[in-house]
């Protein structure tokens, strides 16, 4: 396969699911590290010219996907389509088929040498009941109890499968809880840690549908997008797991999050009322080990739980009326 060309114009980055929380963010930082005509945003939904290059695809049509990826020259491939983990739950037919379909088409362009290199994102929901629950190792027991978790651990395979057998240049990370002021909350288990601020912006008042003590490995988007970025960018050799490396930053549960948001914002309060999101994320581990990520191409995340609580509350509150 020829090396691949810095995008461009010419050689543009194509990101399927770019109106989602990641995908929100990371179109965003490319195109100001790249150029804005260097990145071609994708979803399902139409949208108007001045959102920048966009194309309106579905990630179950093969065909279409292979005409825009020829037709634009792409090589790098960013796939971040997915039902998440509590939605999944509601529609696991729906959940199984678009998790596992779509990378499945990716997977066969980029054999085929349609694609040079290919993002496909996992999530600390591969894991499951019998996974270690403190620092969880790179290589452990995985056992996941969702849909969507299952989803992960069969991709995370296929991955590695595709990269093994046909030389596929896939890259993957497991995300865990990732915080975004740029997107609504997107049905993950989660989204508390999201929801929370614009409550607090909206009411002073959140209710939390996990309990107080439910620690869960979180990250910062900023950071995120960085180790996203940073793994694409590495050189190949620096990749070495090929299945899905460990991704953290941070860990602290809902009490401990509302506690800081009170701190900065006197008066908010917080109440509990778990439901079924309760008992997803207990069989999740409650910190990470991503010393493999630390060690192969960089991942060196920036934000604490403090820092993180003044960047959210900063940005989202101008859409709010209330504020201090």
């Amino acid at each position: 396969m020829s090396p691949l060309h810095t995008p461009s114009k010419e050689h543009p980055i194509l990101v399927l699911g770019s109106l989602g929380q990641i995908g929100t963010d990371l179109v965003e930082t490319l195109r100001n590290r790249y150029g804005a005509e260097a990145v071609i945003s994708s979803d399902k939904k139409p949208l108007r010219p001045e959102y920048g290059r966009y194309i309106q695809l579905d990630a179950l049509d093969a065909a279409g996907l292979e005409a825009v990826i020829e037709r634009e020259g792409v090589e790098q491939f960013y796939h971040l389509v997915a039902l998440l983990s509590a939605t999944a739950e509601k529609f696991p037919d729906r959940g199984w088929d678009l998790n596992m379909r779509s990378l499945f088409i990716a997977l066969e362009l980029a054999k085929n040498g349609k694609l040079k290199r290919l993002f496909w994102p996992s999530s600390i929901a591969a894991f499951g009941p019998n996974s270690p629950k403190t620092d969880c190792p790179q290589y452990t027991v995985m056992d996941p109890s969702t849909v969507y978790g299952i989803s992960k651990l069969s991709g995370e395979l296929w991955c590695d499968y595709y990269h093994r057998q046909y030389g596929v240049d896939v890259r993957s990370v497991r995300y865990p809880g990732l915080i975004s002021w740029k997107a609504e909350p997107g049905g993950g288990t989660t989204d508390y840690a999201v929801e929370i601020f614009h409550e607090a912006l909206k009411t002073n008042h959140y209710t939390c549908f996990l309990g107080p003590d439910t620690r869960l490995p979180m990250m910062y988007m900023d950071d995120a997008i960085d180790s996203t970025i940073r793994i694409m960018e590495a050189p190949s050799e620096q990749v070495r797991i090929r299945t899905s490396y460990n991704l953290s930053a941070i860990a602290f549960t809902p009490a401990e999050l509302a506690a800081e948001i009170a701190r900065q914002r006197p008066g908010f309060a917080i109440d509990y009322r778990p439901d079924f999101r309760q008992q997803i994320a207990d069989g999740w581990p409650s910190s990470i080990s991503d010393e493999a990520a630390r060690r192969d191409w960089g991942h060196k995340p920036r934000f604490g739980m403090a820092e993180m609580v003044t960047d959210m509350l900063e940005h989202l509150r101008p859409r709010y009326r209330s504020g201090i």
